[in-house]
């Protein structure tokens, strides 16, 4: 099946920037959907942002609506979550997933994760 990689998280003052890439690596399979979830410590993992592969509609968390752009390459096949503004409560470890259903913002609904990359916003 195919494996995420995720890269681009760090360190990063309140304020700044991080873009965040998810990229597969083995055999590509046709998905409907790549989405960004967040899990901070002693918390649930919640929903950040999606984008539908072919049509391109973007859903985004509240938390995130204004700060955070995401995208797809279609021809590297991975997508990019923009950060900006970032606040001390978007530190989390952030994880790309991907489905082949109609979920958006249901961490149960996608079927492949990534690692992980561990963003953390200093105050």
């Amino acid at each position: 099946q195919v494996q995420l990689v995720e890269s681009g998280g760090g360190l990063v003052q309140a304020g700044g920037s991080l873009r965040l890439s998810c990229a597969p690596s083995g055999r590509t399979l046709i998905v409907q959907s790549t989405g960004w979830f967040r899990q901070a410590p002693g918390k649930e993992r919640e929903f950040v942002a999606a984008i539908r592969w072919i049509v391109g509609n973007t859903y985004y968390a509240d938390s995130a609506k204004g700060r955070f752009t995401i995208s797809r390459d279609n021809a590297k096949n991975t997508v990019y979550l923009q950060m900006n503004s970032l606040k001390p409560e978007d530190t989390a470890v952030y994880y790309c997933a991907t489905t082949r259903s109609w979920t958006i913002d249901t961490p149960e609904g996608y079927e492949n994760w990534g690692q992980g990359t561990q963003v953390t916003v200093s105050s």
